[in-house]
């Protein structure tokens, strides 16, 4: 067995094409985003900032007396407030979320259009997110805001990202897997 025949037999199969594309992807992200956007700062406290000050807004409308502190810092008056780390500014998540869409199969005029989709989904989901632990630290004890902030908003999260994934394939289905492979146009889904 020659090496070409080994890679041409990795290339017909569907799923391994696309596990190296998301390895790939994955690879690419990590040292963009390690080497270049993180250490710069730029995009993560933008991202914090835009959720941060979301939050504030709806707390607002819902009632709330609220606080900012630094960049990272806001709450409900009488709390000690939240503060929004790089981990969880949705970020990587997003990025997660495309680099699936991207490496699974599918037409680029629909990808054009679900990554972003997707990526606002997520955003606004996070903004949620910060909310409801801004309400649970207020009315409830630390204890809850930390297993909420830990296991509850954590699956419930990666549920709805999982979705979107479900709703993608369901998009575009193993057919387009084999279409692609096969080098047919799958632009005109």
């Amino acid at each position: 067995m020659t090496i070409s025949s080994i890679i041409d037999r990795y290339k017909s199969n569907p799923a391994y094409v696309f596990l190296f594309r998301a390895l790939a992807l994955y690879i690419g992200w990590y040292v963009v985003y390690e080497i270049w956007l993180h250490p710069s700062e730029v995009l993560d406290i933008w991202v914090v900032r835009s959720t941060l000050g979301l939050a504030l807004v709806i707390l607002k409308f819902l009632g709330y007396h609220v606080f900012t502190g630094s960049d990272r810092l806001m709450g409900i008056d009488g709390t000690n407030g939240l503060w929004m780390g790089d981990n969880c500014n949705s970020l990587e998540l997003c990025a997660l979320f495309a680099g699936f869409i991207i490496a699974f199969p599918g037409g680029a005029l629909k990808k054009l259009w679900f990554i972003p989709l997707g990526v606002v989904l997520i955003f606004y989901l996070n903004v949620l997110r910060v909310v409801a632990l801004a309400v649970i630290e207020k009315n409830f004890s630390v204890k809850l805001l930390n297993f909420n902030h830990t296991y509850t908003f954590t699956i419930l999260v990666y549920a709805f990202i999982f979705a979107l994934w479900y709703w993608w394939i369901r998009l575009n289905g193993l057919k387009a897997a084999t279409q692609e492979d096969s080098g047919a146009d799958n632009d005109k889904n």
